[in-house]
């Protein structure tokens, strides 16, 4: 399934935002709740550990929803993924493609010229952000705010991920601006129950879909 398909809420676990949880059974509650997408995102794992956790989480949502790795586009071949999602200081999208098969690849983009030039190089999907401001990175880039979000989804043609600082009430303001999915991590990951906080994400694509008709 191709990105352009993805909509509603776009889950990533962190295990460094679990609350100290396993992150198999958060992601496994996620799913439970409701996703498009789950992504992993492991910034201080070592190879081998990321690999585990690849497996372990592409198999919590092997035929149920797509299943991304951040950053390491061998990782997302090894596991088996639908997906690797790489930064902007990461490999880049043109060396990614030589070695990424039949891999989805998206791009975090922080401007709208970033935002255009992925589309334009090829990119499938777009993460823009921070859309609001947050506080699961360490040095976060300028917020862009909903104007921008809004003027790229309307300037490229593939799916948009808003990005930072996304709560439900926020994701309804996202997706009022164009906003295909809405991506979230501790306001999920640390959540009380990440099922039903995962379940109020995936129906506010839905809600303000229905609403706009």
């Amino acid at each position: 399934m191709k990105p352009i398909s993805w909509r509603g809420f776009y889950a990533i676990v962190d295990p460094e935002h679990c609350g100290g949880r396993d992150p198999v059974e958060v992601a496994t509650a996620i799913v439970e709740g409701g996703c498009a997408v789950l992504q992993l995102r492991d910034k201080r794992g070592d190879d081998a550990e990321t690999v585990r956790l690849a497996r372990a989480l592409r198999e919590v949502t092997r035929d149920k929803v797509p299943f991304v790795v951040n950053d390491r586009v061998d990782i997302a071949l090894m596991c088996d993924a639908e997906g690797v999602h790489l930064g902007q200081d990461d490999m880049s999208l043109a060396d990614a493609r030589k070695i990424a098969g039949s891999l989805c690849i998206g791009i975090s983009t922080h401007d709208h010229a970033q935002a255009l030039a992925a589309a334009e190089a090829g990119a499938d999907l777009i993460g823009l952000g921070p859309v609001f401001a947050t506080a699961t990175k360490e040095n976060p880039d300028p917020v862009v705010g909903l104007a921008l979000l809004a003027d790229v989804v309307k300037a490229v043609s593939i799916p948009v991920v808003a990005i930072g600082g996304v709560d439900v009430e926020r994701s309804t303001k996202a997706y009022g601006a164009g906003a295909h999915l809405c991506a979230a991590i501790s306001a999920v990951t640390r959540a009380d129950s990440p099922r039903e906080a995962a379940r109020a994400m995936h129906r506010a694509h839905a809600q303000v879909t229905e609403a706009g008709r």
